[in-house]
C-alpha cells in the first residue's frame, strides 16, 4: 500500500500527517516506510534526519539518489532499498530528501523522467507493507512523479478559505494527471486538520465540502502545542504522548483509513510482519 501525502497550499500539515501516520502503522507492526520528496526535508528531520548535516552531504543516502542512478550518473547501480534508513523506531523507515533535488528537477523534467519513481517504488512496495510520500507544496516534477506511482492520495485540509479554493485547483490538477498518465489515481480521503470546534468557520466549510460531495474523512484531527513540542523533539506523537487528545486522533484517523475496527490499534501484535523489519533492525 502506497499513500501519498499532497497539498498544493503549504503549512497544511503534511509532513505531520505523514510522519503521525506511518508511526503508527509501524506502532502496529507493519513494516513502514516515509519517501520525502520535499527539498525542505521537513519529514526527514521530523523523524532525526538532518538534510543539511554533514553526514547527509557526505553519504549521499536519499531519495534522489534514485534519481540520479536512473540518469546513469552513479558509478554503481543499487537496489532502491540500500538507500533506504533506519529510524530509531521499531518498523519504521526513512528514505530522506536531499537538497540535490532542486538543482536535478529541470534535467529530470526535460528528459521526461516522470516515471522513474514508479519503477523503483516498483521494487520497494516489495520489502514494506506501507510506503507514505511526502510531497512539496506545489504541482512540481516530484510531486507528479508520486501521483503517477500511487493509486492512493490524502489531502491535508486546514479549515479556511483559501484552503478551499487551493482544492478546488488541486483536483483539477489531479484529474488532469490522472487523465493523461495514472488513470487508477484516486482520492482516498481529505484529512481535516487544525480544525478548531468551537469556531463557526471551520464547521461551515467542512460542510460546504460534504454538501458538494467532497471525500471528507471522519475523523478531523485538532490544533495542539504538543505538535510543536513533537517537531522540536522530532518524536511523532504516538511515541511521545500516547494517551494526548491528538495522538488518539491520529489513530482514529489511521483505522477509518485502514479500515480497520475502532480500536485496532490495541491489538498492534497481530498486525503481519515482513522481513524488512529485522533486515533493517
Amino acid at each position: 500500500m502506497i499513500r501519498v501525502v499532497f497539498n498544493q497550499k503549504g503549512g497544511v500539515g503534511k509532513s505531520s500527517i505523514t510522519c503521525n501516520l506511518a508511526a503508527i502503522s509501524a506502532e502496529m507492526g507493519y513494516s513502514t516506510l516515509v519517501i520525502d520528496l520535499d527539498v525542505q526535508g521537513n519529514s526527514s528531520m521530523y523523524l532525526g534526519y538532518d538534510i543539511h548535516s554533514e553526514e547527509a552531504l557526505t553519504t549521499g543516502t536519499s531519495v534522489a539518489n534514485i534519481f540520479k542512478q536512473r540518469r546513469g550518473l552513479l558509478s554503481t547501480k543499487q537496489p532502491p532499498d540500500d538507500y533506504v534508513l533506519a529510524t530509531e523506531h521499531e518498523n519504521l523507515f526513512l528514505l530522506p530528501a536531499s537538497i540535490e533535488l532542486e538543482a536535478m528537477e529541470k534535467d529530470l523534467e526535460s528528459r521526461y523522467k516522470i516515471y522513474q519513481l514508479r519503477k523503483a517504488l516498483e521494487q520497494l512496495d516489495q520489502h514494506y507493507d506501507r510506503i507514505y510520500i511526502d510531497t512539496a507544496p506545489n504541482f512540481n516534477f516530484y510531486s507528479k512523479s508520486a501521483l503517477i506511482a500511487t493509486n492512493t492520495v490524502l489531502i491535508p485540509f486546514d479549515c479556511d478559505s483559501f484552503s478551499k479554493q487551493a482544492l478546488y485547483n488541486l483536483i483539477d490538477n489531479m484529474m488532469e494527471l490522472k487523465e493523461d498518465h495514472n488513470e487508477d489515481l484516486r482520492i482516498e480521503g481529505i484529512v481535516i486538520n487544525q480544525f478548531n470546534a468551537q469556531a463557526s468557520l471551520p464547521a461551515i466549510l467542512v460542510d460546504e465540502l460534504k454538501a458538494e460531495e467532497m471525500p471528507v474523512l471522519d475523523c478531523y484531527l485538532g490544533s495542539s502545542v504538543k505538535m510543536k513540542e513533537s517537531h522540536y523533539r522530532q518524536t511523532p506523537l504516538v511515541y511521545m504522548a500516547r494517551s494526548h487528545k491528538l495522538t488518539q486522533q491520529f489513530i482514529a484517523l489511521f483505522e477509518q483509513i485502514e479500515q480497520l475496527p475502532p480500536g485496532s490499534f490495541q491489538l498492534k501484535d497481530t498486525a503481519p510482519q515482513t522481513e524488512t523489519a529485522s533486515a533493517h533492525s
